[in-house]
């Protein structure tokens, strides 16, 4: 049986900010979201959150009901933070210990920690070339394992060694137990180690097995903003790399934030300073142009996303046409070849097949049927202080420019508004509506002369 411990109780004081570390976003979501994937994705019996500061913030972002959460008062060392957790641990099963601000440690080499631990312990290691910031893994000239030194502790020599501990290690529960119960804080930084429990239990005779790492995200933590933005780039590229093996045509990997899911279809085309949120799913042939931020949204296939377009929560269908700087809010659908155009801002509102709201427009809580226009500087008024009424516009329908649909209305299949009306009662199907005050031209009147000395 296995059980995952995970450790996000420290502050992060190198980050400069009240945040708790392990809540800063990785691609979207919080780092510690991502160790919780990983640690459930081995299929654990349980999985242990160790929270400390800002727990409460910690527990309501990983917002879930399949781990146990346990409360490190002080933060004393890793060590301690282990020893949280390891007694709410059944005696008889292996357990792995991960790290809240390590997002990216790969499956591979926790399946081989786990296998290693055996009845011993096993610990994961990496070779970097520049291992400044962790415990060195000391050898003996056989090339057994001595220790984990850390680098506060380490000698010259010591530090010299490129070989690092990652942190990562797996035993059963019940002699983990004993081993942190005799950890001490005899150290530079005065806290409990958890590697220490590694030397304690070579010196009871119990073997220490040191997996080495080929992945080099595994190793890859985060301490320090600069640390977040380089594994935001490194974890951006592989996402990147997943889109485009699926035919998505990209025109700068660097470009392209993708914070969710995003399923795609052959020959999409992304432009750069795009931003792909949440849930997306992209159709064949889709097109999304530059400096433009989707979220939670559904797109047909060749549909276009012209640039400066902000959609989310929209479902779109094949062939439509959106943008440039276009506004799609929860709630919009827009069917098959229809047009939302430049400026046009759109909330909970369906527009049926082949209708365009071309520009300057706001259509809120409506239903614009098939073959409609509405035409520039429209809009729905739809809230009337207190509560969100409907404006339903039939099929081809047709709204002039500059008018003002006062809801809840409703215009009838065929049914014609007049330029700059306002609309305040139903409109019967090929109905002509004119809602507008009356020109007056006045003859003799004077253009207005500016008094000198004023204006």
């Amino acid at each position: 049986m296995l059980e995952v411990i995970i450790l996000a109780a420290g502050k992060g004081s190198r980050m400069q900010s009240n945040l708790p570390k392990v809540l800063y976003p990785l691609a979207g979501r919080p780092l510690v979201n991502h160790v919780l994937d990983v640690a459930r994705a081995l299929g654990p019996e349980r999985v242990h959150l160790v929270v400390g500061h800002g727990a409460d913030l910690v527990q309501a972002a990983a917002n879930a009901q399949d781990f146990v959460c346990h409360v490190q008062a002080e933060q004393l060392g890793t060590g301690h933070a282990a020893l949280q957790a390891i007694t709410s641990c059944n005696p008889d099963s292996t357990v792995l210990v991960l790290f809240g601000d390590v997002p990216l440690i790969g499956s591979d080499s926790l399946h081989g920690v786990i296998a290693a631990a055996g009845p011993g312990v096993a610990l994961l290691s990496a070779t970097l070339d520049e291992p400044v910031g962790y415990g060195r893994v000391i050898r003996d000239q056989q090339g057994g394992f001595l220790a984990v030194i850390e680098e506060a502790d380490a000698s010259p020599s010591e530090q010299a060694v490129k070989e690092i501990n990652t942190g990562v290690l797996a035993a059963q529960a019940s002699a983990l137990m004993g081993w942190l119960s005799g950890v001490d804080n005899n150290n530079a930084q005065s806290e409990y180690y958890l590697p220490d429990v590694l030397a304690l239990a070579k010196e009871q005779g119990a073997p220490v097995s040191v997996v080495e790492s080929t992945n080099g995200l595994d190793t890859l933590g985060v301490n320090t903003p600069q640390q977040l933005e380089h594994l935001e780039r490194l974890y951006q590229a592989k996402l990147v790399d997943q889109l485009m093996s699926a035919g998505a045509v990209v025109a700068d990997r660097s470009r392209l934030d993708i914070r969710g899911q995003v399923q795609c279809c052959r020959d999409v085309r992304i432009d750069v300073n795009v931003v792909l949120e949440g849930n997306i799913a992209l159709g064949e042939g889709v097109s999304i142009g530059a400096n433009c931020v989707i979220r939670d949204a559904e797109i047909g296939a060749a549909s276009q996303i012209l640039p400066f377009s902000h959609i989310e929560g929209a479902v779109i269908k094949s062939g439509a046409v959106i943008g440039p700087y276009a506004r799609l809010r929860p709630g919009t659908v827009v069917d098959d070849q229809a047009r939302v155009g430049n400026f046009v801002e759109v909330k909970n509102t369906h527009l049926g097949k082949g209708a365009k709201a071309s520009h300057l427009a706001y259509l809120g809580d409506a239903y614009i049927g098939s073959r409609s226009n509405v035409g520039a500087g429209t809009i729905t008024c739809n809230y009337d202080g207190a509560s969100k009424h409907r404006t339903t516009l039939g099929e081809s329908v047709f709204v002039g420019s500059n008018s003002t649909l006062v809801a809840p209305v409703t215009i009838e299949d065929g049914g014609f508004v007049a330029a700059g009306s306002t609309i305040t009662e139903d409109v019967k199907a090929d109905q002509l509506a004119v809602a507008r005050g009356r020109q007056r031209n006045v003859e003799g009147w004077t253009k207005p002369v500016k008094t000198e000395g004023k204006g």
